[in-house]
Formats: C-alpha cells, sequence, structure tokens
C-alpha cells in the first residue's frame, strides 16, 4: 500500500474492508480506515479514488446539499468505532493518526490530501470539547459549556450523527465589541459551542499538515509556540546579527480582509478533500448576529472562531512568509529576517536600502490579497548597535523604539559595555491592564477580604507571567504599587466613612498580602548573545 493511497483513504484490492487494525510497525504508525477494494491502474499503481465519487461543486452553509464531513464514503467505518461503543476512546490512538498525516506531510511537501475527513471521529469532537475554555462566552444559542457538559458523551455521539446525516448547519456567530488600545472597539465573533467542537476538531487534524510547511518566522497560534519564544527570537536577531534596520509592521483589520476565494485556494494547495473545503466555507460564510439583525459580508473569516487563527497563518503563509523566504531574501543585499505573531510582524535589515524597497514592494504585495498596512502602525527605523553608537556621541539623537507583542523595545548596553535590548511594558498595555483592575475591584469591593485577595492574586500572576522578562522589573513594580493604589481606593470607598488609612492598609496587607513581582523569564532560556 502507497502512502498517497492512505492519504487518499483507499485501500489495495483484496484488503477487507471496516476493520480498526492499528499498524504498530514502524512503517505504518497509524490507524487504517476501512474501504473498498479498487482494481489496479495500468502499471499496478492502485487507483486513487475516493469511496464514492462524489465532488461538491460550491461551498455554502445552505441549499439542499450541504454536505457535511464524511459524506462521499459511502458506508466508511469511524477507525475507533469497532463495536458498540459507549465511552470516548483512548487519546493515543488520536494522536497517532494526526501522526502518520504529519509524516506523511513532511515526506512529500507538494503531496494533497484527498481524504482526511474520515478522521473527525466522536472520539476527535470529544477530544476537542475538552480542550475548549469552560468559562469562554456562549454563542447564539446561548448553550454554555457546563450545560453541554451533563451529557457530553451522548451529546457527542448526536452531533456526529447529524455529521453523517449532512444535518449540520454552522449557526450564524455572535458579535461582541471589547475595546482597544485606541479607543475603539475590537469586534469579535462568538461561534456556538457544537461550531467550536467541529472546528477544534479540524484544526487539530489541519495543524498535522500545515505545521509541516509553516515556517519558523512565524510563532502565532501554532502548537509549541508563543509570543515568549517570537520576543526570544527578536532579541537574538537584533543583538547577534547585523542589523540597522527594522520595519514595524501591522496590517489594518487583518481577519476580516482576508480575501476568501484566495484563501480557499491557497487551502486547496494541501487539502483537496472536498468534506473539509466545504465544512470551512460554511465557517468563513455564515453570518454574524449583530443587535439582532443578521449581517452577512464578503471578506474576513470572522475573528473569534476557533479555527480562524490557522486560517490567518495559512493565509499570511502564502502571502508574506514563504514570498519574503524564497523571492525577497535572495534579491538583498544584505541579510534579512522576518519575525511573525498573527498579523504582527517585524522584518530586520542588514542595510536600510533592502529595507526600502521592500516596504515599497509590500504595499504592493498585500493590496494584491486585499490586505492593507496600518498607516500609523507600520514604520521604518533605525535600530541596533549602529544607532546606540551615534546616540553615545555629543549632540547624538536619542535611539528610537518599536513596539512588539507588549513591550517596547530599547536599545542599550548591558553592564559588560556590550550592546543588548531592554524590553519594557507598553504605556498602553500597562493602563488597559490597571482600568480593568479599577472596574474589577469597583464591582467586588463589598466581597470579603480573602476572596478580594486571592482573585487580585490571579491577576497579578498572569501578568507577572507573561510580562516578567529580564530588565522589565520596574514595569512590574509600577503595575504592583498601583494596583495597591486602586485597591486601597475601592476598599475606603466601602462605606461613606472613609476611614482606612495606609497604615491600617499596610496591616490588612500583612493579613492579606498581595504577590510581589517577580521574573518569570529567566536569563537562561534567552539565546546566548
Amino acid at each position: 500500500m502507497s502512502p498517497e493511497s492512505l492519504a487518499r483513504g483507499t485501500l489495495p484490492e483484496g484488503f477487507p474492508r471496516n476493520l480498526g487494525y492499528l499498524f504498530v510497525s514502524t512503517e505504518w504508525l497509524a490507524e487504517v480506515p476501512g474501504g473498498r477494494g479498487k482494481p489496479e491502474a495500468a502499471g499496478g499503481r492502485a487507483k486513487q479514488e475516493s469511496y464514492e465519487p462524489i465532488v461538491p461543486e460550491k461551498v455554502g452553509n445552505a441549499g439542499e446539499d450541504p454536505g457535511d464531513p464524511l459524506e462521499g464514503r459511502g458506508e466508511q467505518t469511524n477507525v475507533t468505532e469497532v463495536g458498540n461503543m459507549t465511552a470516548p476512546g483512548s487519546r493515543t490512538n488520536m494522536s497517532m493518526r494526526h501522526f502518520r498525516i504529519a509524516e506523511m506531510a513532511k515526506e512529500d511537501r507538494g503531496r494533497k490530501f484527498y481524504s482526511i475527513a474520515h478522521l473527525v471521529t466522536e472520539d476527535a469532537l470529544y477530544e476537542a470539547f475538552e480542550s475548549l475554555r469552560k468559562d469562554a462566552g456562549a454563542g447564539v444559542d446561548r448553550v454554555t459549556y457546563t450545560e453541554y457538559q451533563v451529557d457530553a458523551w451522548e451529546n457527542i455521539q448526536a452531533l456526529h450523527r447529524r455529521m453523517k446525516a449532512k444535518q449540520y448547519r454552522a449557526q450564524p456567530l455572535r458579535r461582541v465589541y471589547i475595546p482597544k488600545e485606541d479607543g475603539r472597539q475590537r469586534p469579535i465573533s462568538i461561534p456556538s459551542l457544537e461550531d467550536k467542537i467541529v472546528q477544534k476538531a479540524v484544526v487539530d487534524l489541519l495543524n498535522a499538515v500545515y505545521e509541516q510547511d509553516f515556517l519558523a518566522c512565524s510563532y502565532g497560534f501554532r502548537p509549541g509556540r508563543g509570543a515568549q519564544d517570537a520576543l526570544d527570537e527578536v532579541g537574538r536577531v537584533i543583538c547577534t546579527r547585523p542589523i540597522s534596520t527594522v520595519l514595524e509592521a501591522d496590517i489594518k483589520g487583518y481577519f476580516d480582509a482576508i480575501v476568501r476565494r484566495q484563501l480557499m485556494e491557497m487551502i486547496e494547495k494541501r487539502v483537496n478533500d472536498g468534506s473539509i473545503l466545504r465544512l470551512i466555507g460554511k465557517w468563513i460564510h455564515v453570518g454574524v448576529i449583530d443587535e439582532g439583525r443578521l449581517i452577512v459580508s464578503e471578506t474576513g473569516v470572522g475573528q473569534g472562531q476557533v479555527i480562524s487563527p490557522l486560517l490567518a497563518n495559512i493565509y499570511l503563509h502564502y502571502v508574506l512568509d514563504e514570498w519574503f523566504e524564497r523571492e525577497v531574501k535572495p534579491r538583498m543585499k544584505g541579510e534579512a529576517y522576518e519575525v511573525r505573531y498573527a498579523d504582527d510582524f517585524i522584518l530586520c535589515f542588514q542595510y536600510r536600502e533592502d529595507a526600502e524597497r521592500v516596504m515599497e514592494v509590500l504595499v504592493k504585495r498585500f493590496e494584491k490579497y486585499g490586505l492593507q498596512l496600518h498607516p500609523e502602525k507600520t514604520r521604518l527605523m533605525e535600530f541596533g548597535r549602529e544607532v546606540l553608537a551615534k546616540s553615545e556621541e555629543p549632540g547624538g539623537p536619542k535611539p528610537p523604539t518599536f513596539d512588539f507583542l507588549g513591550f517596547t523595545h530599547i536599545c542599550k548596553r548591558s553592564r559588560r559595555g556590550k550592546f543588548t535590548i531592554h524590553v519594557r511594558t507598553m504605556r498602553k498595555r500597562l493602563k488597559r491592564s490597571l482600568l480593568r483592575v479599577a472596574v474589577w475591584c469597583e464591582e467586588h469591593r463589598h466581597e470579603p477580604m480573602e476572596e478580594q485577595r486571592k482573585a487580585l492574586n490571579r491577576k497579578l500572576q498572569g501578568h507577572y507571567q507573561y510580562y516578567g522578562r529580564p530588565t522589565n522589573y520596574r514595569s512590574l513594580w509600577q503595575f504592583f504599587r498601583a494596583m495597591r493604589r486602586i485597591w486601597r481606593k475601592w476598599l475606603d470607598r466601602r462605606s461613606r466613612k472613609r476611614s482606612l488609612t495606609w497604615r491600617k492598609f499596610e496591616e490588612l496587607l500583612a493579613r492579606h498580602p498581595l504577590l510581589r513581582p517577580r521574573i518569570t523569564r529567566s536569563w537562561m532560556t534567552l539565546p546566548a548573545w
């Protein structure tokens, strides 16, 4: 049996159907789905066909034949369903199936996967449900995680049956708004719980394919990678390479600007399973409920959906990452590097002339795919050891700074006199965090003191966990002191007496102490500069 046949979900002639055998040899580390025997074509190669020759003609959320992830495969049996299943299966089987898909995707970067939707099993759906946030907002159906959890396995089975019977429908998204740093409102689209479950199962499956394609410069919303890794890479590149110019960039309204037709064409380069494509089409074309009105847009993927980050990464992988790596870098006079987290990215250059050329072409490149650089958050600046040396001369200009992932990056000298980068919490982020603390303290000031202390310590712990990078200790203390002042202010307003002096408040803190600032990202985890 060839790897191509397994990728398409077909088996050579004579292989028994509906067997859930698990191949544990070093060659086949996957559960093989059942399939009909196909006669071999000329040359001895098995025909690469689906179980049933059904090809979707259009992608949509409504119509006579909306499709589902198991349609077009006859009586294909779930590989984990051997006998009468009454409980969720093992996570090991799930990881082994994904491992085999990842192995095949890595072996051949040009391979297309035509039949992988059958891996969206009941076990996969249940595992996806368990991985969801329990306190996340509900969709338009108002079904919460706790309510669904009462009969979780039965609900998952019913969901899977609807998918097999072509009765699964993506529900409209619920639109909410959250404040941005500049005072505007950011629209967030919240899907229903069952849509989240199916999306998460599909994301886990597609990650096995696309994690083999994504480049090392991409850090956002990827397994095993995060913002701290991207910040480490920024420090490594600027401090160890001959960087003199930095392009700080941000894409304006990225999630709402993605051209869906071009996105689907990009996905089809790797995944050409009609059922998977139809599911994605449902999720990105579904409308949004905003103040009781159904709004349907022509572009975008709905920021807030479980699958949106993966789709956004796929889009920028082809639009920016691959283009910069294959087309731009070979044409540069000097070195060039990219560090991207979702739609925020910086480009580092050895020579300013290279940066200016890329800046000019980048605008045209993005326009081709419906994207636009944010005019206020995109700028080209000199940054690096040369700029720091000029600033140290008599009358030299102050070196510029740039913001990335919540931190302001500053050129500095280490204690040994070497060039390095110091980071500070962005003023806007610090102000936003303290505003949220003030709102919480006002709303919960009448709760027991110990309950308030625990909640505030959780907020401090989360703040230290992200912003606790070396050289940012001063900003942590600034946040800690401001939180103490805010807490005292609202405790003093629990009554009209206003009798909580600072001395009494210090005694209260002795009984209910707050977590003191600490660095959570040690120097040992950072690159050797």
